[in-house]
């Protein structure tokens, strides 16, 4: 790696991969086996776990070396092969990066004794231990040394001395493991260790493992108020919880991002994953780590009065399409959602256009591959429906399929053929779908979506580089106010609307409250909000809501559901569900989003005919 690691991180963060050990547990390597000792006996098993990280986004990864001392590897009777084990995997991380721009992390993990005072292993020994570790990692190439998981500063000494025996000027990041207090399990505070750790010698600081982000946040801005070294924040993907025998971390790479987020702006200059942590997470903790180096880089810029790029004023929101002029006259607007065959043959959707254009609805909202499902382009059909029957589409578009430079080019085309609404989400993981073997993208989440959008209507590439005549979208967003967790959902709405967003589509609603909470909890930031209505048609469809897409179902409309003894009961009590949900909503919101489940737009319809719209006969 060219770059000196420390003068980049003097200018912008750096990620590092995520958990070793979970990856290898996954594809099949028992517990007891010596995870080190693969290096040697099944590299390529070694170099495809760093390949992944790679992919994902990763500026270092470190080699599989935690358990690479004499002491640890004594347990498997291979305390003889601490050279061979150390520098195959410092070769192995040297080899994956080769076609990578990225930096190799040599990680050396705590010896699993106690040394003196409280244990019979001197500090010398320990030394050795550690250098002679160390010492076949630098010889294997590495670029930096990762100490991490220590618990007890006494021992983090040494091997930080260790390194310095072995090499004075390469780069040292010391990292203690803490409880949920903060302390090491020595019970130093980070008051106390973090001037410590910066009087031996450390180049970067922090913490990783044992905990989640919540926890080790706040120990990180405890530690930025005592000391002024680079910090690293690695924390677990949460608390792991006990499922069938195995410990499982529940934290999901949208939640870990965010909390990326919250490191660089607590100090922490180096972020990743530990224990739980995937190439998954890595990658949406890239796509956050763009969005906010591209905020910096804006802010920068204004701070130093630094000339940016010329920007062209975007037009009103009335000016872009029939929908932004009716929300920006406060107008109740209706849309009802057409899903895109899984074939060619787009008659029905097409009828089903007109009809709903003939009662007056004001949109059609075409999903993009809704469930990661395998169907026709939304944007073909959204091109289709304007131009053979005269209404305005509303175009989902996800991350998920596109990277950024696929992402500009799909929206100038949208553009140029007369698109102009866009509801920006991120988009369901392909495993979700009919091909979960299918790859995805996400170079960027739905927030980042939204600044890419934002930035076109200004007439700015991804770049920020003047383009022309800026672009003319109306920047709809997604909001659930069903999730459990709505401080977080409040968190990621912030930086939508902070990103451009000018409208949101809510998921379905069937608990008023939920609602009610989420329009009060966004009153400082709140742009018009479209609700979702979902027409139910059986006890099964409200079960697979409330149980398989995360929309909270309350238990009185599933009875409701049950109830119903055929088909068309069913279909009857769930319009008159979704009117009641609409009538109870008409108030709060500027819109409704009316879904067509299995295609029955005539059920639409009679849902909104509790507006007072009038009904044609059927076509």
């Amino acid at each position: 790696m060219a770059v000196d690691l420390l003068a980049r991180l003097n200018k912008s963060p750096v990620l590092c991969d995520g958990a070793m050990g979970t990856l290898l547990y996954a594809k099949g390597i028992f517990i007891n086996r010596c995870y080190d000792e693969l290096n040697v006996s099944q590299p390529e098993l070694i170099r495809g776990v760093h390949h992944e990280y790679l992919q994902a986004g990763a500026e270092i990864i470190e080699t599989n070396t935690f358990g690479g001392s004499s002491v640890r590897l004594g347990r498997h009777s291979l305390a003889d092969k601490v050279h061979a084990v150390n520098f195959a995997g410092a070769r192995l991380a040297r080899e994956a990066a080769k076609s990578f721009d990225v930096w190799v992390a040599g990680s050396v993990g705590p010896l699993g004794i106690r040394i003196e005072p409280l244990g019979k292993t001197s500090f010398e020994e320990a030394r050795a231990a550690f250098r002679e570790q160390i010492a076949a990692l630098v010889e294997g190439g590495i670029d930096l040394v990762m100490l991490e998981t220590f618990g007890y500063l006494e021992e983090l000494h040494q091997a930080l001395l260790a390194a310095r025996d072995v090499d004075s000027k390469i780069p040292v990041v010391a990292q203690v493991t803490i409880d949920e207090d903060g302390n090491c399990l020595d019970g130093s505070t980070p008051e106390t260790f973090a001037p410590r750790l910066a009087e031996w010698g450390a180049d970067v600081i922090g913490c990783n493992c044992s905990v989640g982000p919540v926890d080790m946040l706040d120990a990180i801005e405890r530690v930025r108020a005592v000391s002024s070294l680079p910090l690293s924040a690695q924390p677990n993907a949460g608390i792991p919880r006990s499922v069938e025998g195995r410990n499982i971390y529940l934290c999901s790479p949208e939640y870990m991002a965010s909390y990326a987020r919250k490191f660089i702006a607590a100090g922490a200059r180096l972020v990743g994953g530990c224990c739980g942590t995937t190439p998954e997470h890595i990658r949406v903790m890239k796509s956050a780590l763009r969005v906010g180096e591209a905020r910096s880089k804006v802010s920068s810029a204004k701070a130093t009065g630094q000339a940016t790029p010329a920007a062209t004023p975007a037009l009103p929101l009335e000016s872009r399409s029939g929908l932004g002029a009716k929300l920006a006259a406060g107008e109740f607007v209706t849309m009802v959602e057409i899903v895109p065959p899984k074939g060619t043959d787009i008659h029905k959707e097409l009828e089903g256009a007109r009809f709903l254009k003939s009662v007056g609805v004001d949109g059609i909202n075409i999903p993009d591959s809704p469930r990661a499902s395998a169907r026709m382009s939304n944007q073909a059909l959204s091109l289709l429906v304007q131009r053979e029957v005269g209404i305005e589409a509303i175009l989902h578009y996800t991350c998920r399929d596109r990277n950024v430079l696929c992402i500009q080019s799909d929206l100038l085309g949208a553009a140029a053929t007369g698109i102009r609404n866009l509801i920006c989400i991120t988009g369901d993981p392909p495993k979700m779908g009919n091909y979960p073997d299918a790859t995805a993208v996400f170079d960027v989440d739905a927030i980042g979506l939204v600044n890419i959008v934002h930035n076109l209507n200004r007439g700015l590439d991804i770049g920020g580089n003047p383009i022309g005549a800026g672009t003319a979208f109306v920047i709809g967003v997604g909001a659930n106010p069903g999730l459990s967790d709505l401080d977080e959902e409040i968190r990621r709405f912030e930086y939508k609307v902070e990103a451009g967003g000018e409208y949101a589509v809510t998921q379905p609603v069937f608990d008023l409250s939920l609602l009610e909470t989420f329009l009060r909890r966004i009153e400082h930031c709140r742009i018009p909000v479209v609700a979702g209505i979902w027409p139910l048609v059986s006890v099964r469809n409200a079960e697979f809501m409330k149980n398989e897409l995360r929309v909270s179902v309350p238990d009185t409309i599933v009875e409701r559901m049950a109830r119903a003894k055929t088909p068309e009961a069913a279909r009857e009590e769930g319009i008159l569900i979704a009117r009641e949900m609409l009538m109870a909503v008409r108030q709060m919101v500027q819109g409704a989003q009316i879904s067509a489940p299995q295609g029955r737009y005539t059920s639409a319809v009679d849902v909104l005919e509790a507006l007072g719209t009038s009904r044609p006969a059927t076509v």
